[in-house]
């Protein structure tokens, strides 16, 4: 736990150096008329929050692709070259862009604001020792909405002439989000099972904010497949608590959770927490995954 923090402390010191080491020399280079704001984007779900909020007037790289396993992918260098140029890099931050860093050196950019839009909330445990926390807030609401806010002000201190698009798009898109949480909790309200086994602790956050219960999680580290007596106990478990349903995701490995869905008779549910290009939205993304869910636990 102790070297956890020791990490995260770290990372995020490197990353505030960066930032704070650019703001005597930052110009706007967006003077000429009609010149987008390049802004390298992490994960898609803020890819599209950044594309909603800047409204025509940002040129959005995201970085890592919704199919690849943000856990392991590391931008292409092609990618990493597009910073050089950036205004803005938008992190989701605990741990998902382990790059960041080294991306933001490589580019050399004295112009660059680096955002990590984690910063303000409260964090889950990720139950690994080696990790700085669960890095999945954007599948919270409630939290997207606090990712939202951060990325409108982000926009808005580099490009001020158009800073009342950026923050009516804002508005817009949290009366978006207060409304998929209604949504989200009307039709979660009458589920008979609240249950559930995780390949991955992906849905913790959503689970907290609505009343579902994860039970165990079947690789706890990205690419570390369970021991024989890791799989066990999540048996021994499911049969304990009567859990029926496994959530797996497609960016990771079935093999496990076919093997205990075997085993216990479980029903394996596939859930997107990036999405699938080329038209990913998030709103639409999550009302697929609740819907999924409930005609799982109902």
């Amino acid at each position: 736990m102790r070297a956890a923090v020791v990490r995260a402390f770290l990372i995020g010191t490197a990353i505030v150096f960066l930032v704070l080491n650019t703001q005597g020399c930052r110009r706007s280079h967006l003077e000429s008329q009609g010149q987008k704001i390049i802004v390298g984007v992490g994960i898609a779900p803020l890819a599209y929050f950044t594309r909603r909020v800047g409204d025509g007037f940002v040129d959005v790289e995201l970085l890592i692709p919704p199919a690849a396993n943000p856990h392991t992918y590391q931008p292409e260098p092609r990618q990493v070259r597009k910073l050089s140029k950036a205004s803005v890099l938008i992190l989701n931050g605990i741990g998902v862009e382990f790059w960041a860093v080294k991306a933001v050196q490589t580019a050399d950019n004295p112009k660059l604001l680096v955002v990590d839009t984690s910063k303000g909330l409260q964090i889950l445990d990720s139950g690994r020792n080696n990790e700085t926390g669960n890095p999945h807030i954007w599948l919270d609401p409630i939290n997207a909405a606090h990712q939202v806010k951060v990325i409108a002000s982000a926009l808005a201190r580099v490009d001020p002439r158009h800073s009342v698009v950026y923050r009516k798009n804002e508005k817009r898109l949290l009366d978006e989000l207060s409304a998929l949480d209604s949504y989200i909790r009307a039709r979660l309200s009458r589920l008979k099972s609240r249950t559930y086994v995780s390949v991955h602790p992906a849905w913790s956050y959503f689970a907290r904010r609505y009343g579902l219960v994860e039970v165990g999680v079947i690789e706890k580290s990205p690419g570390r497949e369970p021991s024989p007596a890791e799989i066990r106990d999540i048996i021994n478990s499911m049969r304990s608590r009567k859990v029926r349903v496994i959530f797996a995701e497609p960016q990771f490995s079935m093999k496990a959770a076919q093997a205990i869905a075997e085993e216990t008779g479980a029903k394996i549910l596939t859930l997107d927490p990036l999405g699938q290009p080329p038209d990913y939205d998030y709103f639409s993304t999550m009302r697929a995954n609740v819907a999924a869910i409930v005609r799982a636990l109902q």
